[in-house]
């Protein structure tokens, strides 16, 4: 039986206190990439991988994300009258027509696997897809959504985006641990340290999911940081055959970090505007 996935989900109420002062009164996921906030990015990979309905699951201070998204009909006017009707254009279908988003509010940062389960009402009893703004993606063939999407609707079963980071990394990710075949995931272990990690293959921010997640979630205990992780639900779907990986092929930047953040800028302004 094909299912098609249709709803994304994108955790958004961190507070982003790696880049203060700058997010004081600015959400991180509106830092820019050259011209485009991450967020966006994000948001067109989630469209251009089928979904019509977009989850926002904002905090306090996040207004300008739901505005960014929105129709600035005052722009749109003041661009057209002075002839920049192409600019008019682009600002006017950030989202088409056709793709409805939704915001809720995480009223306490409890950790990421408790702000996907603010998104069950708006999800239902509908599989899904997870997309942290954090990690910007370039990839090298179709896009990792529509990778993990192609690979849930021939199995049925959660999808991870994995890539293998260097081992004295582990400790910054949830590492995975390998099943008997390719694609198999056993168990999914959050930040392990160097001497436990199962493997040097690591899941980033995008994730296929079925609703099952939600009931397991409500239940989970805190874990790592004393938050409700993800990762720790994940394991437990895994424990029980119910999770695949897909090789993420193609560059990542993790701009929850100075660098990584920098070294995504630097990427698309040469692809941009050449060395």
């Amino acid at each position: 039986m094909k299912t098609f996935i249709r709803k994304a989900v994108f955790p958004v109420a961190g507070f982003g206190t790696r880049f203060l002062p700058a997010t004081k009164a600015m959400p991180k996921e509106l830092l820019p990439i050259i011209n485009k906030p991450l967020i966006q990015y994000a948001v067109e990979d989630a469209i251009g991988a089928g979904c019509k309905t977009l989850v926002f699951v904002t905090g306090r201070n996040k207004r300008a994300i739901e505005d960014h998204f929105d129709r600035n009909i005052e722009l749109e006017l003041a661009l057209e009258a002075s002839g920049r009707k192409e600019e008019a254009q682009m600002v006017r279908h950030i989202i088409p027509k056709d793709v409805e988003c939704i915001f809720v509010r995480q009223p306490e940062q409890l950790g990421l696997g408790h702000a996907v389960l603010c998104a069950e009402r708006a999800v239902g009893n509908e599989p899904f897809v997870v997309l942290l703004a954090d990690d910007f993606l370039i990839s090298t063939g179709a896009s990792v959504t529509s990778d993990l999407i192609n690979s849930f609707n021939k199995t049925g079963k959660c999808q991870l985006s994995l890539v293998e980071v260097d081992k004295e990394n582990v400790s910054k990710y949830g590492i995975v641990k390998p099943g008997g075949d390719k694609k198999s995931v056993r168990g999914l272990v959050e930040k392990p340290n160097v001497e436990n990690a199962p493997s040097c293959l690591a899941s980033i921010g995008r994730y296929a999911l079925t609703p099952e997640i939600f009931d397991i979630l409500r239940h989970q205990e805190p874990g790592h940081g004393n938050e409700i992780q993800l990762a720790d639900s994940i394991n437990k779907m895994a424990l029980d055959g119910k999770v695949e990986g897909v090789l993420f092929e193609g560059e990542r930047f993790d701009c929850g970090s100075f660098q990584g953040y920098l070294k995504a800028i630097n990427t698309v302004a040469r692809k941009m505007f050449g060395k």
